[in-house]
């Protein structure tokens, strides 16, 4: 009989991961620019890792299973699934001993099951929230500015409101999940759009205590986005855009929400405490 092969350790252990998740539209690429002006932290857009994690965990235990037990191969899937954050981060320099994954499906529980089991057992997420009535506003300016109809913003809202679908709703599932799911808050730190913008620095506090982070002062007046990504890919221009000073919006709301919206909103709004 075969010997079972034991996991082998990960490419670089050296590396700290980090999930970023929470809401749309609630200042994650604006957090991803502060956390990257720490020359030890990576922090990019919107990531395919946690796609990449559950599909390869999908597959190998479904397809190929019969071979992998038969000869006794059942830790190569283990390395298989581990070493993809790695593979995905391979070009990142040595000196980035922290990488901050963003992803709104790591605060899906089977999502973040994996990323314990294959990357940290005391894996650390960032959830970012926001008022759903505000996220819809600021997907609606968004939408105003790259020049779309009335009747087809409306459309898009309503669908985003619809249960179980992305990226709205399914982000809420997850956010509910995580916070009942957070003994000792030792996996998921909170965080308000509203303090985000408004206490910078206190909120940039908090996650470096979270995370067990040397801390690093960062700078609320010069953002630059290291890693802006190609909107051009998403067909919305400035989905991704980050102001060089922290600010909030102060511009009237220059669209009438349907009714049915604005109601669905406040609705989720209670619902999550918000």
């Amino acid at each position: 009989m075969c010997e079972q092969q034991q996991p082998s350790p990960p490419p670089s252990p050296s590396k700290q991961f980090v999930c970023l998740s929470g809401l749309p539209r609630s200042g994650s690429t604006l957090l991803s620019a502060l956390l990257s002006q720490n020359p030890l932290i990576h922090a990019e857009g919107n990531s395919a890792v946690c796609q990449f994690m559950w599909n390869t965990h999908t597959l190998c235990f479904a397809a190929p299973i019969e071979q992998i037990e038969a000869n006794n191969r059942t830790n190569t899937l283990h390395d298989l699934i581990a070493h993809i954050p790695y593979v995905y981060y391979k070009n990142i320099g040595k000196e980035k001993t922290i990488i901050v994954d963003k992803c709104r499906a790591w605060t899906v529980p089977t999502n973040f099951d994996i990323a314990k089991k294959y990357i940290d057992v005391n894996m650390k997420c960032i959830v970012i929230e926001r008022s759903v009535l505000d996220v819809i506003r600021s997907f609606t300016k968004l939408y105003m500015r790259n020049k779309w109809s009335q009747e087809t913003i409306n459309e898009a809202l309503h669908k985003m409101l619809v249960a179980n679908t992305e990226p709205i709703m399914v982000s809420l599932n997850g956010i509910r999940w995580a916070k009942q799911n957070n003994a000792n808050h030792q996996h998921f730190l909170f965080i308000q759009y509203n303090q985000l913008v408004e206490n910078p620095e206190k909120v940039m506090q908090a996650i470096y205590k979270f995370c067990g982070w040397t801390y690093f002062a960062h700078s609320y007046t010069n953002i630059v986005n290291l890693h802006p990504e190609n909107d051009n890919h998403y067909n919305l221009t400035g989905f991704h855009a980050v102001r060089e000073t922290i600010q909030k919006e102060d511009m009237p709301f220059p669209f009438v929400l349907d009714k049915t919206i604005e109601e669905k909103c406040r609705v989720l709004d209670q619902i999550m405490g918000y």
